[in-house]
């Protein structure tokens, strides 16, 4: 797709200083080498610096409140809130977590662990937490005592609050360890018995799988460690090899004690690199289908089995570093029109000129009032790029007065709406009034990044405009992304390492996981965050953005648009991810168009890559499924932007279909001179 030519030139500059970013230890940063994966060097593009926002001063710019609704959050002295994570419902409540292969529920003295199954149905693929192994330490209580965006590290405390010993678990990782911090006796219940190898191991089948557990003794079902000691258990893959099982037992000694982030980008690729810091051995881990999809680095250690999962089957490897690679996304604006023909050009125009006109006040909410400005902020530039300045001259004014609205630093002092807060108990900045439950840290990368691109927009070519929104934007860029971890904000809160995509739900309230409904919305996001970063000239965070933008797109199209095949799942997209289910369902409609339409919103350029690699056929089909005739339902706008996707012929339809839809068949995120001109923009 081609790029206004301004942007082409910036991005030639943006490129000079593409690369990778460190964002999770200072050890990844050592420079005598001996820091996470310093042996052997890492595929893809190299790494580069880290995005350093002064956090603190930003968090200072605005007013402290305790406005967020929340549970007590269970951690420890230092480690903050960990709100949007894969494990929130362990941190703000007793509910199971899916750490890929394996689940895990805190329960009474211990925990529990299974190894989901999914199942599917016409429209659900679930995989719940189904109890194969309890596990007793004779526990009282727990805080997380570590925690970053793929692993967490647990203390199990006895009645006085002392700690009995750690549990540590991460995505990726098929073990899940507990390190005595005294003599403790720990009791597993789920038919292990001990191998004729010697007491150190036990195994057993529970539930159609073989669990195993390596520790220093286990007698009868019970084991006495000492203070130091580890205990690890583990299920073994499909076609479990002896190389697997060495591989398991190793790493069921050497507990995880946080996972590194690294990342690169290039012209064409956008890499992840997670190091799995173990307690100073062997480590294992297992690649997800969106690894493992499209081009790849060569990995060694893999090969060794495969688990079942709600999203595809985990390929098991032996090691401790994880690349995987995803197509390069990078910032996009509104479409390019300049290949338009004249006829196009003129009905854009002419829909844009209604778009304008019927262009309602601004809400007042984080969600709609965020929205609502971007859709302006999209019609501002587009009618700039027409060579129509006057058309949007007032909508201009009017969009970046309520910009400078929003970002007023001290606006929550004089009023209760268009204005941020920093709450120190949960934190994380918040808008007033929030919407979807903002206040309870849900969907922040959704609205911030609304607000983020209407910024970037219409910042692009003002220098002065983004130094005076900067000190709020770069405040809600940090708390949605912020990539290193700070005492103010956590790192990465949004966006998930090992998944590579986010997580809506701040709290994650829920037996099935945390879960993200939109994952165009992400997208957007991180597309936001991208222009924000070019409009205030942060070329570091521009590489960040590019690698969450990519990253999740991957993801994307391997879970939510373009997922493989189910027997037993009737339709062609997923619209709810979760931990352990796959929906075809919305939180608010039951209407197919919806269910389709909100993994298209906003369909501007950036949501083009939601159809990279799709067989056009597909597409097709999914918009059949939302709604054959469905223009004028929830969505049909971005349905037919969808469609264009298909081909040329496929585009021809959407554009007079577009020009006939009615009003109410537009987002209020888009409007119809938007989507005119993303199909135009298709032939660049």
């Amino acid at each position: 797709m081609t790029r206004r030519a301004w942007l082409l030139a910036a991005a030639v500059v943006v490129l000079a200083a593409l690369a990778g970013v460190a964002v999770a230890y200072a050890a990844a940063e050592r420079d005598d080498g001996s820091g996470p994966g310093a042996a052997a060097p890492v595929a893809g593009p190299k790494d580069a610096a880290v995005p350093t926002p002064d956090v603190a001063a930003l968090v200072a710019g605005v007013p402290a409140r305790d406005v967020a609704k929340l549970p007590p959050a269970r951690v420890g002295d230092g480690v903050l809130p960990q709100s949007n994570r894969w494990y929130s419902g362990l941190v703000f409540g007793d509910q199971p977590v899916f750490a890929q292969p394996l689940s895990f529920q805190l329960t009474g003295p211990g925990f529990t662990l299974g190894l989901p199954q999914p199942v599917a149905s016409a429209k659900t693929v679930a995989a719940p937490h189904v109890v194969a192994l309890t596990v007793d330490v004779g526990a009282a209580g727990y805080t997380v005592t570590a925690a970053d965006p793929v692993a967490v590290t647990i203390a199990l405390l006895d009645d006085d609050g002392e700690v009995l010993g750690h549990v540590a678990l991460a995505e990726g990782s098929p073990v899940v360890t507990f390190t005595a911090a005294r003599d403790v006796t720990v009791r597993t219940d789920g038919a292990l018995s001990a191998t004729p190898d010697g007491p150190a191991t036990a195994r057993g089948d529970v539930g159609g799988a073989t669990w195993a557990l390596r520790a220093p003794s286990f007698d009868g079902g019970t084991t006495a460690l000492a203070d130091g000691e580890v205990a690890g258990w583990y299920a073994l893959p499909q076609d479990a090899t002896s190389a697997s099982e060495r591989a398991l037992a190793d790493a069921a000694q050497h507990p995880v004690q946080g996972v590194d982030v690294t990342y690169g980008v290039d012209a064409q690729t956008a890499r992840t690199t997670l190091t799995y810091r173990t307690s100073g051995g062997a480590g294992a881990y297992v690649l997800a289908p969106h690894q493992r999809t499209g081009d790849q680095p060569e990995r060694d250690g893999c090969g060794l089995g495969e688990y079942a999962s709600v999203g595809g089957p985990l390929e098991l490897c032996a090691g401790s570093r994880l690349t995987a690679f995803a197509p390069t996304v990078r910032p996009s604006v509104v479409p390019d029109l300049t290949a338009a023909s004249a006829q196009e050009r003129d009905a854009i125009l002419t829909a844009l000129v209604d778009d304008v006109a019927a262009t309602p006040p601004f809400p007042s909410d984080t969600y709609f009032g965020a929205k609502a400005l971007f859709r302006a902020a999209t019609l501002v530039v587009l009618g700039e790029q027409l060579g129509a300045p006057d058309e949007v001259a007032d909508l201009r004014t009017r969009t970046v007065d309520a910009l400078r609205e929003w970002t007023q630093p001290e606006g929550c002092v004089e009023r209760d709406a268009r204005c941020f807060v920093y709450d120190p108990d949960a934190r994380s900045v918040i808008g007033l009034t929030p919407a979807f439950g903002s206040d309870e840290l849900n969907d922040h990368h959704f609205h911030y990044g609304y607000l983020l691109a209407a910024a970037g927009l219409l910042a692009s070519d003002d220098a002065a405009l983004a130094d005076e929104l900067a000190p709020v934007m770069d405040l809600l860029a940090a708390d949605v992304a912020a990539a290193t971890p700070s005492d103010e904000l956590p790192q990465l809160r949004a966006f998930d390492p090992y998944s590579g995509h986010s997580w809506a739900s701040g709290t994650s309230p829920f037996a099935d996981g945390n879960n993200q409904e939109s994952s165009s919305e992400a997208v957007n996001a991180w597309n936001g965050l991208g222009l924000w970063a070019q409009a205030s000239g942060q070329d570091a965070l521009v590489t960040q953005a590019t690698w969450l933008a990519s990253t999740e797109s991957a993801a994307a199209r391997t879970y939510w648009t373009a997922p493989e095949p189910v027997p037993g799942f009737d339709h062609e997209i997923v619209s709810l991810v979760w931990g352990g289910k796959r929906d075809y369902a919305t939180w608010f409609s039951p209407e197919p168009s919806a269910i389709l339409g909100i993994q298209l919103l906003p369909m501007g350029p950036a949501q083009a890559a939601l159809a990279t690699g799709v067989d056009p056929q597909r597409i097709r089909d999914a918009v059949t499924e939302a709604g054959p005739d469905g223009t004028a339902t929830t969505f049909g706008g971005y349905l037919l932007a969808y469609l264009a996707l298909a081909g040329e012929d496929d585009a021809r339809e959407a554009w007079d279909r577009l020009l006939a839809i009615p009003a109410d068949a537009v987002d209020d995120g888009t409007s119809r001179a938007a989507l005119l001109a993303f199909v135009a923009g298709l032939d660049g």
